[in-house]
């Protein structure tokens, strides 16, 4: 996907507010391109916006982000979704951000297949998570974003707490700015759904009930690397991926999983673990065998789409053992993919 990225600068901090990701270039002919040489040269205008940091963007998030589409066409404004790069709970609570179901890449382009024209990725700094609602919604999303109709998500807050503070306040605050608030509906399927419940499910390494909730397969990409070379030695050479440290992997087992590689799909059972029956020492391994696959796959980018679970990681008697299991994985895996077609 090509897109096209500005930095939003304010004049009440010293640093850009965002950066804005263009994803459809047509919505944006009322945008204005400086010739001064001042500010980033790009400025939003006439926008529906709404504010999360959508990990995963799982079915509750589509469903935001879809109404947003739908509100905003409406209107003839343009789509915005405003976004973090990094959970903000880290920065606001001092505390670690809990593992990502997203890269920041990824989350940009899901958010474009639900027919966002563009998404802005705030530098969410300390001065940033000092604002009230009230002057976030008029600093960053007045002033900064060009916003003129905002949707809240479900139960969703933002700004410096303050007692009291709901919905109501929210259309108060934007009746003063001009902006136009309301509230999505939350259907009876999304009840459920959070980040959080999909991040437990795939900790606990149930990959298919996290699919549901995430309206399609969980993914994970990265570059394949040298490893110890023992799945070659017993006829299941695999490729051993090296990943962003703050992407979620599910639990340590075994799973069935498409591989993507150069615009191609093929079977492959991925094992997650230590590898306890070869000794592998300490750190834990992400290593997939491609199904009939004969190619030489080091430095390359694969994405695994995980399936189902085939088994628990477990210590073989002998090498042999372990060669009959693989066997067995395999079969199962064929079984499986073929079911998800």
């Amino acid at each position: 996907m090509t897109m096209d990225v500005y930095a939003i600068d304010s004049p009440h901090f010293s640093v850009p507010i965002a950066e804005v990701f263009v994803l459809n270039r047509a919505a944006f002919q009322l945008a204005t391109k400086h010739n001064d040489g001042s500010g980033s040269g790009f400025a939003l205008d006439e926008v529906a916006c709404t504010v999360g940091f959508f990990d995963g963007v799982h079915r509750g998030h589509q469903h935001v982000l879809q109404s947003l589409h739908t509100a905003a066409r409406e209107r003839g404004l343009s789509t915005l979704a405003v976004t973090f790069a990094q959970h903000p709970r880290s920065l606001v609570r001092n505390v670690s951000a809990p593992p990502s179901l997203t890269t920041l890449q990824e989350k940009i382009e899901l958010i474009g297949d639900c027919h966002i024209d563009a998404v802005a990725v705030l530098n969410f700094t300390p001065e940033m998570a000092q604002l009230t609602a009230q002057e976030f919604m008029q600093i960053v999303l007045h002033e900064g974003l060009g916003a003129e109709f905002l949707l809240m998500g479900y139960d969703h807050r933002f700004g410096r707490p303050k007692a009291d503070e709901g919905f109501a306040d929210y259309v108060r605050y934007g009746a003063d700015l001009g902006i136009e608030v309301a509230l999505c509906d939350k259907e009876e399927a999304e009840l459920q759904l959070s980040s959080s419940s999909i991040r437990l499910l795939l900790e606990q390494g149930n990959v298919s009930e996290a699919n549901l909730l995430l309206g399609r397969s969980y993914k994970v990409s990265g570059t394949v690397v040298h490893g110890f070379q023992n799945g070659r030695k017993l006829g299941y050479p695999t490729a051993n991926l090296e990943i962003d440290t703050a992407k979620l992997v599910p639990h340590l087992g075994s799973y069935a999983t498409w591989v993507e590689w150069r615009g191609q799909r093929f079977a492959g059972m991925t094992n997650i673990g230590w590898r306890p029956t070869l000794n592998n020492g300490t750190q834990i391994s992400l290593e997939t065998h491609l199904l009939d696959f004969k190619e030489d796959l080091y430095g390359e980018s694969l994405t695994l789409e995980f399936i189902g679970r085939l088994r628990d990681e477990k210590r073989f008697e002998g090498l042999e053992h372990l060669k009959t299991q693989l066997a067995q994985d395999a079969e199962k895996t064929r079984e499986m993919l073929s079911k998800a077609l």
